[in-house]
């Protein structure tokens, strides 16, 4: 989705960072080439690190991941009338709407996670997101008052959305006219993932790839250890770095209230919209890094458990067993929170 801002609070580590390992260092002759190509997709960047990649196919390969993001860019932006998407979304028709079988699992997936976050990650908050200045829609002069937010809010509801699977074919259903989906929350997660099947389909074993705050990696760095990425500290000011894991083979992303927002009425308005309040979120975590087995579904469960807050999500992650890694506001610092199966993944950033 043509995002208006750059939601990047993971960073790739190319280089073990001293202090951090205790693990001898890989002799040079075991060292390979590294080759890194990057771009600009759904108003984010993105980034492919390969190990052992021939230069003179280094361009080609760079056309065909822009290419294939283009196209994922024309199938789930808000920001494009055409795309898939917004038709869906432009369309007041009630019946079965035909698309393609990765929009179908797309929100197939969000929609599992929405429930399994009791309705916070929630695709159909688009109204809500317009509503307060974070899709294609100016930024609003004055806040929001509540029968402008009770309005949109009639037009939420993942209860209004159904995917059909029906002889091979995939359909989108709402049961309201004027329902919006806004698939940013999981649109870098799908990306990614869809990256490292390029990968895997040119022959590439050894990669990171990444889409805005989204990575997926497979085999060895170009030091013959393990990719490691490196979660933010919570701040716009900095790339400091609050701990380092160790992702190898899955997939990883960082939902943060620090880094898309704006300032209105004198208060600091947060990307990260609450569908039951229909506002933006007040509570003090502000920081959620989820490891999964995909980008697409570590995308979704961290805005869920972002919109949760610190207490309910622990209680979620918790019972679904997620590997996570929370930063709450604590006074004029930070505290840190994470699951045993995020620390099992840690390589340094431990309490």
């Amino acid at each position: 989705m043509d995002f208006t801002y750059f939601r990047a609070a993971l960073m790739a580590v190319a280089l073990v960072i001293s202090g951090c390992d205790n693990s001898p260092p890989t002799p040079p002759a075991q060292k390979a080439p590294a080759t890194v190509l990057e771009g600009k997709t759904m108003g984010t960047f993105w980034r492919v690190s390969v190990i052992n990649l021939d230069s003179s196919k280094a361009e080609a390969l760079r056309q065909k991941v822009q290419s294939q993001l283009d196209a994922d860019d024309q199938l789930l932006s808000t920001w494009k009338n055409d795309s898939a998407l917004m038709r869906f979304n432009h369309s007041t028709s009630t019946a079965p709407w035909p698309i393609n079988e990765a929009m179908a699992d797309i929100v197939t997936e969000s929609l599992r996670i929405g429930a399994k976050t009791q309705g916070a990650m929630d695709i159909t908050v688009g109204p809500l997101v317009n509503l307060w200045g974070f899709g294609p829609d100016k930024q609003p002069v004055k806040t929001p008052d509540q029968a402008q937010i009770d309005a949109a809010k009639v037009r939420t509801g993942l209860k209004h959305l159904t995917v059909i699977n029906q002889s091979g074919s995939q359909y989108l259903q709402k049961d309201i006219p004027d329902l919006y989906v806004d698939l940013s929350t999981v649109g870098e997660g799908y990306a990614a993932d869809h990256l490292a099947r390029l990968m895997e389909q040119e022959g590439i074993a050894r990669y990171l790839v990444s889409v805005g705050g989204a990575l997926s990696s497979r085999g060895m760095n170009a030091e013959g250890q393990p990719w490691r990425v490196a979660i933010q500290k919570p701040t716009d000011k900095e790339n400091a770095v609050q701990a380092i894991v160790d992702i190898n083979g899955h997939g990883i992303s960082t939902s943060g209230s620090y880094r898309n927002y704006y300032e209105l009425d004198g208060k600091r308005i947060s990307h990260v919209i609450d569908p039951q309040t229909g506002a933006p979120i007040q509570h003090k975590l502000v920081s959620v890094t989820v490891i999964s087995q995909t980008a697409l579904e570590a995308d979704g469960w961290d805005t869920g458990l972002m919109v949760l807050g610190p207490d309910k999500a622990k209680e979620v992650v918790r019972e679904q067993g997620l590997a996570v890694y929370m930063i709450i506001k604590d006074g004029d610092g930070f505290k840190t929170w994470m699951s045993p199966q995020f620390e099992t993944f840690l390589v340094s950033g431990k309490n």
